[in-house]
């Protein structure tokens, strides 16, 4: 009956059947890669490699089971690609899995690549996909922010490699003097007396030795007698008139480093007298002292005093002293040599000789002394010529190397780098130095060799106790532990006392690679306290919130972190440690301020 019905009328038959067609083209395409997943969630750096696992399953449906399925993986960034090879998949009754592990050898151009899964089916060779699934964005590469000397065009030049000293920058060469001018009873005017013409002569004579001022004090003081008034204002007013005096003799004063005070009514400065008076036996000094030092008050000693045999005597002595402006002047030498010894270096400097006056020691800290890279070189160099000590050879190519930090051109970089390298060697034939290794290690880091790096300065370590050279040898130790995974072992190396924010901030990424967040944080906040510009100790901050589930907090500290750096900047908006808060708006509108600076 159906068959008579839909011959005499088709139109009825297309009308019945075209629902049937339409629902069948509307039916969900299965996703094949709904299952695949990649192990950790977010890939990471670890020991030069990024190592990770990708699993997963197709289903197996009766009606829509793929034919011939393919899965590969594409690792892409805007600078270059890897495309792996097939996956091996397993045939199961409902399903295809596969599951493979992956060890990379890392390339810079990895950290800001996603990794995506591609799947393909059907017999013909497809370019294009069936479908694609991303897996993960970007590579988390924290141990690399590891300071090794590395420069930065954006970023203060590192200081790298080691000097051998000789010590005498490091000793306290400041001396004292104290010199007196004194004054007529009761008056701040000065009297060029000959006493006073010869303190002045002696202070000017002092100076002149010792031209680095650490501190310069000027005391005016009074006598105990009614004359020198009732109040401190003579005192003070002695001290101006010396300031004045000075100003007026071409003594040069800075504010920062002079004091100008005045004491009265204190029996200090007679007590000071009365130590070097040779009229008193020792039995009456030390009736005076037991006045002196008895802790009473002013009046009461002075009443105590006075009821002392012969104190009249003692007064009429030491009194005239006590009108008086006290000089009292903390100063050391410039560093280096004296005239004489200077003369004697440009003489052998510019002379084509095999001899020198000066020996071994003078050399060298004329080489200290000198501030500028390029006088240090000329000094280190003629030292190879005259003595057959490792201190020039090493010392030498340090000054290499630090030159190298202050070239950008490669070639340039790499020559100085051979010089320096041609340097250490020589010295390493004369004798095995800690200096030397570390040196050798620290241009094997700088060149990226950094397994090779680590047996010099591991060497080196051994080699010394002195704790300056350890401090600077184990926190480049350290930094290659943390690039090493050694990251426990990174927080030993820095129980040192440091002044650098660099040096802070690797003491911070060794605990926070060791997931240590209390003690990292702490180190992260010394680095930003030594050094608020560097940038580096913010940012680790914001990786601490960040891992806490602090949105708010690693914000604020990523905004302040990327304004320090334009490195840091550049790495905050691909590092995957910020990848749950990028997607907010908030993120992007701590960017937006720097963007509009670039554009400017």
């Amino acid at each position: 009956m159906l068959d008579q019905l839909f011959k005499k009328n088709p139109v009825l038959f297309l009308m019945l059947l075209l629902p049937l067609l339409c629902s069948s083209i509307m039916v969900p395409e299965t996703d094949f890669l709904k299952d695949s997943k990649v192990i950790p969630g977010k890939l990471e750096f670890f020991r030069d490699s990024v190592r990770f696992e990708v699993k997963g399953s197709i289903p197996i449906e009766s009606a829509f089971s793929p034919r011939n399925p393919t899965v590969k993986l594409l690792l892409k960034s805007s600078e270059n690609s890897m495309l792996f090879e097939e996956l091996e998949l397993t045939k199961n009754v409902a399903e295809y899995s596969y599951n493979q592990s992956f060890i990379l050898a890392y390339e810079p151009w990895m950290e800001g690549a996603y990794l995506e899964a591609q799947f393909f089916q059907g017999k013909k060779e497809q370019l294009e996909p069936h479908q694609k699934k991303i897996l993960a964005r970007g590579v988390i590469t924290t141990p690399l922010l590891a300071k090794i000397g590395n420069v930065n065009p954006d970023e203060p030049i590192p200081q790298v490699g080691l000097f051998i000293s000789t010590g005498a920058m490091d000793t306290d060469l400041s001396r004292s003097r104290e010199f007196l001018i004194k004054f007529n009873t009761g008056s701040s005017a000065i009297k060029m007396t000959a006493a006073n013409e010869q303190a002045i002569a002696d202070l000017k004579a002092f100076l002149t030795e010792n031209s680095t001022v650490l501190s310069f004090r000027i005391t005016g003081t009074q006598s105990p007698e009614s004359s020198e008034g009732r109040s401190s204002k003579l005192g003070m007013d002695r001290a101006e008139a010396v300031k004045r005096m000075l100003e007026g003799a071409n003594v040069s004063l800075r504010d920062s480093l002079t004091e100008i005070k005045s004491r009265w009514n204190d029996w200090f400065d007679f007590r000071l007298q009365l130590r070097e008076y040779e009229k008193l036996s020792t039995q009456r000094k030390d009736q005076y002292y037991a006045v002196l030092l008895d802790g009473s008050d002013y009046q009461t000693q002075t009443q105590a005093l006075k009821k002392i045999s012969g104190f009249n005597q003692v007064a009429n002595d030491l009194f005239p002293n006590l009108r008086a402006a006290k000089i009292e002047v903390v100063a050391k030498p410039l560093p280096g040599l004296n005239q004489a010894q200077t003369a004697l270096l440009q003489k052998a400097l510019n002379e084509n000789t095999a001899n020198s006056d000066l020996d071994l020691a003078d050399w060298a800290i004329a080489g200290e002394a000198s501030p500028r890279l390029e006088d240090k070189a000329k000094i280190y160099s003629k030292m190879t010529e005259l003595f057959s000590s490792v201190i020039p050879y090493n010392n030498l190519a340090v000054v290499k190397m630090r030159l190298a930090q202050r070239t950008l051109d490669q070639v340039t970089k790499d020559l100085l780098w051979k010089e320096a390298n041609a340097l250490l060697y020589q010295a390493s034939k004369i004798a095995t130095d800690p200096y030397v290794l570390h040196n050798q290690g620290q241009i094997l880091v700088l060149q990226g060799k950094t397994w090779d790096a680590y047996k010099k300065l591991s060497d080196a370590s051994v080699l010394t106790r002195n704790q300056d050279f350890l401090k600077y040898n184990e926190s480049l130790r350290g930094a290659l532990d943390i690039m090493r995974g050694d990251y426990k072992l990174a927080t030993l190396r820095f129980e040192y006392p440091y002044s650098e924010p660099k040096d802070f901030f690797n003491k911070g990424l060794a605990y926070f690679l060791a997931d240590d967040y209390g003690n990292a944080s702490l180190s992260f906040e010394e680095s930003v306290m030594v050094g608020r510009n560097y940038g580096y100790g913010f940012y680790g901050l914001a990786m601490i919130a960040a891992e806490s589930g602090q949105t708010e907090v690693a914000l604020l500290q990523l905004d302040k972190a990327i304004h320090a750096s334009e490195l840091i900047y550049q790495k905050a908006l691909v590092d995957p440690i910020f990848e749950e808060i990028r997607s907010s708006e908030e993120f992007f509108q701590i960017f937006r301020p720097s963007v509009t600076n670039n554009e400017k």
